[in-house]
This record gives structure tokens, sequence and C-alpha cells, in this order.
């Protein structure tokens, strides 16, 4: 599975720089480019990605501002002409910041830094069998294996992620964002932003919430429209 990048930057010849970057990575591929924060926060109502490369100074709404708004974000690497906010974004979980011009060698340290945090991350999947399933990091030397059809929810708790299946719960470090991209769009969705569910474990919906197993969840603003249309499609 390829690296999803959105690229936001208030200057064209930027944008193209890392656009040109990405484009001999196989690995990567762009998923938008944006000359301002508020069209990107826009996007990723409804669309996820792995990494956003993120310029400081932009009108209206700056880099740090933009990273402080979000409340499940992906991995970060700024690129700015100054060096001064360099502190400042790393104290938010900035994964690196690159300094303009940004030359290729310091580029693909980068994307180097990218690679092992995801592989970090990583949950292994096999989708060929009879009954898929993944393995999931539990700890440093344990990998746990889950079948799909046994996942109620996937809860997100900042760095980590809490899965409950129907055989037991368990803690791991990723982000909502990335584990919703391993797992079949047609079995699963993300109904807000702290919550991602498996469709066949929906008991019953009332209004803006589904229920599961007893518990109610609600259904973010946002994901309204999709979730229910999603349920609709999937009903007799």
């Amino acid at each position: 599975m390829k690296v999803k990048c959105l690229i936001i930057d208030d200057e064209p010849l930027a944008i193209n720089v890392i656009k040109n970057y990405l484009l001999q990575i196989d690995d990567f591929e762009i998923s938008e480019t944006f000359n301002n924060a508020i069209d990107a926060l826009n996007f990723l109502k409804s669309n996820t990605v792995n990494v956003i490369f993120l310029d400081i100074n932009m009108p209206v709404l700056d880099g740090i501002n933009f990273i402080k708004s979000l409340e499940d974000p992906p991995l970060l690497i700024i690129t700015s002409a100054y060096d001064e906010f360099a502190l400042e974004t790393y104290e938010l979980d900035v994964l690196d910041y690159l300094i303009k011009p940004i030359e290729f060698p310091r580029f693909m340290k980068a994307l180097n830094k990218i690679n092992r945090r995801l592989e970090n991350n990583k949950v292994v999947s096999d989708t060929t069998k009879d009954r898929p399933y993944l393995f999931i990091k539990i700890d440093k030397k344990k990998m746990k294996k889950i079948f799909l059809d046994e996942i109620l929810t996937v809860e997100s708790l900042k760095d980590y992620l809490k899965i409950n299946t129907t055989t037991g719960k368990y803690i791991i470090h990723s982000t909502l964002s990335d584990f919703t991209n391993l797992l079949p769009s047609k079995d699963f969705i993300r109904i807000h932003r702290s919550y991602t569910i498996a469709i066949d474990k929906i008991d019953a919906v009332e209004g803006n919430s589904v229920e599961i197993e007893g518990l109610r969840y609600v259904i973010g603003r946002s994901y309204i429209e999709e979730v229910k249309q999603k349920i609709l499609n999937s009903s007799i």
C-alpha cells in the first residue's frame, strides 16, 4: 500500500518541488495539494492521508494553528524557509523539519523517517485467506492475530488505538486514520474523529448514533451523510 501524502504550501514553486520529489518514489503518492490550510482542513473531513508536508507561514490559518486544530493528525513534515519554529513544532509531535530550499538527499532522509515510523505502526495484513486477519503489534515483542470479522469498533486514544473485538480488547500505537486505511472499506466505516466501526456489527441506528453490543456511538456531523448512505446501501 502506498503512502498517501498531502502538500500544503502557499507557494506554487514549493509545492512543485515536493511533488517532483515524491513522483520519483514508487511507495509514495500525492492525494492532493492545497495553497491554504482552510481548504486542506475541509479535505481532511472526508479523506485520510498518511503524511502531510506543511508550510508554516500561510495566510488566514498558519501551519502551527493548523496542526493544533487536528484531532487525529497523520505524520507531519514541516517545510519552511525559517528555522525559528522548529522547537514549537517538535513539541507538537512533528516528525521532521525541512528548511527551504529543500535538497533531494535531505528530503529522502525525511521519507526514511516516515517509512520507519509507519513500519513501527504497521499492521501486517493477509487478505488472501478465506477468513482475513491482521497482525497487530501489542507490545515490543508480541504480534497478535485478530480476525477482521471479530472487530467491533476501533477507538482513537490520541497516539494509541483501542481495538474492541468479540474476543478481547487491544491497545496499539497507531492513528485511527492509518489503521482505518488498512481495513476493507466495504466492511468498515469511520463515523467520528474518534471511531471506526464494523458495518455488520451495527445492531441499531437511531438519530445520529449507532448501537453495537449494547453501546451507543455518536456519528460526527461531517461523517453522517456518508455513514447513513452506506448503512442504507447495506440494508435489504
